[in-house]
């Protein structure tokens, strides 16, 4: 799933220029759909008006992953189709989805083993 998503270019909702968020659990979601329909059934239980226009960016996976992620302050994952009970999907601040040193579990692996928390080669930032 998570090449799939880094392949795919998601509609990213933007307020006031900045790209929609939201803090669940200590970690910042950004929201991303993969359609219109999907971000018009967000927008609607958010309290939009029906046919009211959201701004929004499109944007790849990978780039979310491997340069907004990084960008955040604190740790920070992508929460796909938020509005869609059965389609939405998290890609949580984890080793193996977002770099080593944007990732809420390289803290643990540098104390157990003494190692980790490094980029791999090729992570845009």
């Amino acid at each position: 799933m998570v090449g799939g998503f880094r392949r795919t270019a998601v509609l990213v909702p933007l307020m006031d220029g900045r790209l929609l968020t939201a803090v669940h659990g200590g970690i910042r979601w950004i929201h991303t759909f993969t359609d219109e329909a999907a971000l018009a059934r967000f927008a609607r239980l958010k309290g939009a008006a029906p046919g009211e226009e959201w701004e929004y960016a499109a944007l790849l996976g990978a780039r979310l992953l491997d340069v907004v992620v990084p960008s955040m302050d604190g740790p920070a994952g992508v929460a796909v189709n938020a509005a869609d009970e059965d389609g939405s999907m998290l890609f949580p601040p984890v080793r193996g989805i977002v770099p080593d040193a944007a990732a809420v579990d390289a803290a643990a692996v540098d104390a157990d083993t003494g190692t980790g928390g490094t980029e791999r080669d090729g992570d845009a930032r």
